[in-house]
């Protein structure tokens, strides 16, 4: 009796579960390895919306690959490692202990970092440092254009970009953002040579070797387009201007910042568990 409704219960409860199944995962399966399974809808949460048609596929095509894998090096490392290989307890422990320990760091630097740096704090470490300061390249402060030969407006804003007048550089950045192909003002701020050099497809000597006075004009024999930079000020070598290290002295002064509140934390943490017995170091008996 007892076999002959579990053999009509049986058809019951497999019905039961693969009808539980389709609740769960009503869903086109798009890749499987082993028993595992990956659906459509997982795929789309991946891929971000209003991409073209060849960019989703593209992403699509990564991320099964990347699932599959992932499982088939899981699949072979449970096949080819043993028992203790496979035991990674040891690890994570490691791993929770670090993470625990860098967030609470972060936590404490950020409660206590005084993020408040003066121009004097600046200055101060510049003119104490300066030898770390050295020019490798020139820096200089220009402003570029890069316009098309043909273009009616090319003289005009070749002629205000070089001016001194406010009004005359107001119109010139307004006609070369709707005329020119590109167009940027860094006459107050320092760039890298090698960094304008990029602008021109050139490396930086080469970018110098084309310096006329105080104008870089560049016309490549390929292209239809003029590109010109008008050099407002250049430092070739020695200390680079304190303005250019400004950034960099800020974050030596924070990176600085940082490490002594580390410090202080240790110590204070050490102090404090020795003192209380938290921690107790055993001398060994001779």
């Amino acid at each position: 009796m007892r076999k002959t409704i579990i053999l009509i219960l049986l058809p019951l409860l497999l019905a039961s579960c693969n009808a539980i199944s389709s609740l769960v995962h009503d869903d086109q399966v798009v890749a499987k390895v082993g028993q595992h399974k990956l659906y459509k809808s997982e795929l789309e949460r991946f891929i971000p919306n209003m991409i073209p048609a060849e960019d989703s596929a593209r992403l699509a095509e990564q991320y099964i690959n990347t699932w599959a894998m992932d499982l088939l090096y899981l699949d072979v490392a449970e096949r080819e490692l043993s028992k203790g290989e496979q035991d990674v307890s040891a690890d994570l422990e490691d791993f929770r202990r670090s993470l625990l320990k860098y967030r609470y760091e972060q936590r404490y630097i950020n409660d206590r970092l005084d993020t408040l740096v003066t121009d004097e704090q600046i200055r101060r470490y510049y003119e104490a440092h300066e030898a770390d300061f050295e020019l490798k390249r020139p820096v200089l402060k220009v402003r570029f254009v890069d316009v098309m030969k043909s273009s009616p407006n090319k003289d005009a804003i070749l002629k205000m970009m070089t001016s001194q007048e406010y009004d005359d550089l107001q119109r010139a950045d307004t006609l070369a953002k709707s005329t020119a192909l590109r167009w940027f003002d860094s006459s107050d701020t320092w760039m890298d040579a090698n960094d304008l050099a990029k602008m021109f497809g050139l490396d930086y000597t080469q970018l110098l070797s084309h310096l006329k006075g105080d104008m870089i004009r560049y016309e490549p024999e390929d292209r239809d387009d003029l590109m010109v930079a008008y050099v407002c000020d250049i430092r070739r070598s020695g200390t680079a201007p304190l303005d250019y290290c400004a950034g960099r002295i800020r974050d030596i002064l924070m990176s600085a910042r940082k490490h002594d509140l580390m410090n202080s934390l240790e110590r204070d943490l050490l102090e404090n568990a020795l003192e209380s017995k938290q921690f107790v170091i055993y001398e060994n008996e001779k």
